[in-house]
Formats: C-alpha cells, structure tokens, sequence
C-alpha cells in the first residue's frame, strides 16, 4: 500500500519501522523541523526524520500544513492512506480528504479517555489501572473519530511515564500494522460517556508540593519521568527526583517536607499524608544518582526540610 506517513517522536518512529517491516510502501514522511538540542544546542533530526531518510524516502519539515504547497506535495505522492502519530501540529480538512481510505492516528490512551496531547503522563497522575492504544480514523476534532483498533495494557506498580511509553509505541506499532492489512476496516464511534481530556505537560508542574499525599506524590514523580522531572527544593538548593516509593502504613510527625530519616536506600520525607522515601535525585548540574551515593556527596543535616 502507497502512504503517507507524518510523526515526530520516537513513538512515532517506532510506527514507521514496522510499517516499513510490514512492506508498505511510503511515498513521504512529514515531521517537525529540526530542533536545537544538547548543550552545543546542535540542530537535530527528529527519529521520524532519521528512520526516513536511512530508508531513502522523502521528508518534508513545514512549519505549518495551512499552506496549499503542503497540500499538493501530499498528494502528488498519490498515497491511499496517510498514518499520523504524535506528530505536532493539527490537520486540516484539506489534508484529511486527500488520501482515498483517509488519515489514521495511533493515539496513545482507551479513547475516549484523554484525548489531546500527554495521555500517558495524564493517566499515571490520574491512578489509571490500564492504558493503551486506538487507531481511529481523524476527523475534524481533537481526537474524536471512531476507532478501528484498540489495545489494552496494564500500567504496572511503579511504571515511569517512559516505560509505559515504550510498551504503548510497540503495541501501537503492532496495531497499525494490522489496521493498514484490513483497511477499509470496520471503524467504531467512541463513546459519549467518560471524555477525558489529556492537556501538555508544562514544566510549572514540576515542582512536588509536599502537602499533597504521597500517593499522589509519588504518581506525579512516575509520569514526569523523563520529561520533565519532578523537582523539589531541598534547603535552598534545586533538586529533581526520579523514583520513590509511598510509606503509607507509618505515622509521621515532621512537617510536610520535613526530612525523617535518611538511609542507603532512600531519603524518607513527610508528606501531607504518609511519605516518600526518595530513592534516586539529581543535583543542578549534575547526575542522577541513586540514594546512597547522592547522600555521600551530599550530606544532610539534622532538621533538613524541603521547600512545601
């Protein structure tokens, strides 16, 4: 099958190989413009830009698609479908009418439940049991056409938001596969009941306010693992933490923030209810270590407390 295939992340990415692995024939790939990253803040290619062009097929980077010259690039590659994941920027109609059997997205979440742009942040804050993926057909709204394949995936105790990444991105990589052989499909409208929304994550989210529970605590640290982090302030001095575990069966007296104990694996803190015990931190500038080496670097004294 000829298609057209727009995405950006590794997510993406993943898609694209399998596609590729499949033996669908893409005509053009379309993915954000280069970005500057690292500390030389270097232009790099996105993974969807770096799989397509190893393949030998043709990228285009707009900065837009409100631009008719995108619009008849996409169709001069004559694709019968075009496959969009975690691409960016939003389709206009113009685009969605080109290919004959429409566009498909590969959306990471149980639709109709977090719709939009972090559903896989959203849902380990939220507590969800279970994530996955749909492939739906793209109409003109915020992920709201109907769903030809669906794909269901526990979220584990103590899953990142980067481990739960790299599951859905093969289980949507599979799904996909499957959708192209069976197309046109038999799509079915989401539901009505139970939209949720899955709004970006912004890095003013980072910061762990210590009066909140430590259940709910520990959930925010899982889903901003690896973007953004969760970060604390730890007698004055900016912290990101990585992982910690909820201590809900003891009673604590310290203040929220206040630092209880401190031992080789973790660095136990009040919480507004129960506590953490913070197993790996990073230093500004410095690297992520685990509890007992960032404590031999870093020392805290008696009645240490972390900003609430």
């Amino acid at each position: 099958m000829n298609l057209v295939f727009a995405g950006t992340p590794e997510f993406a990415a993943c898609a694209l190989k399998a596609i590729l692995a499949a033996g669908h024939r893409v005509r053009l790939a379309l993915t954000q413009p280069d970005r500057p990253a690292g500390r030389g803040m270097a232009l790099r290619p996105s993974p969807v830009k770096e799989i397509a062009a190893a393949a030998g097929i043709d990228v285009l980077q707009p900065p837009t698609l409100k631009d008719s010259a995108v619009w008849e690039r996409v169709g001069a590659a004559q694709a019968e479908v075009m496959v969009v994941a975690a691409y960016g920027l939003l389709l206009p109609q113009a685009l969605l009418d080109i290919p004959r059997f429409g566009c498909l997205n590969i959306h990471a979440s149980l639709l109709p439940r977090w719709r939009g742009a972090a559903p896989i942040q959203r849902a380990i804050l939220a507590g969800d049991a279970e994530s996955g993926v749909c492939v739906m057909r793209m109409e003109a709204g915020l992920d709201t056409g109907p769903v030809l394949r669906r794909g269901r995936l526990p979220i584990a105790s103590g899953a990142t938001a980067g481990a739960l990444h790299d599951q859905l991105a093969e289980l949507g990589a599979r799904l996909i596969v499957e959708a192209l052989d069976d197309l046109p499909g038999t799509s079915v409208p989401q539901s009505v009941e139970g939209v949720t929304y899955a709004a970006k994550i912004e890095k003013a989210e980072a910061p762990l306010d210590w009066r909140l529970s430590a259940v709910r605590l520990e959930r925010q640290i899982r889903a901003f693992n690896p973007f953004p982090g969760a970060t604390a302030t730890l007698d004055g001095t900016p912290l990101k933490v990585w992982r910690a575990v909820c201590l809900t069966d003891e009673n604590f007296s310290a203040p929220p923030g206040g630092v209880v104990s401190t031992a080789p694996d973790g660095i136990v803190v009040a919480c507004g209810e129960g506590a953490l015990r913070l197993t790996e931190l990073q230093k500004a500038g410095g690297r992520r270590l685990p509890a007992a080496r960032f404590l031999a670097g870093h020392p805290l004294r008696s009645g240490a407390s972390f900003a609430a």
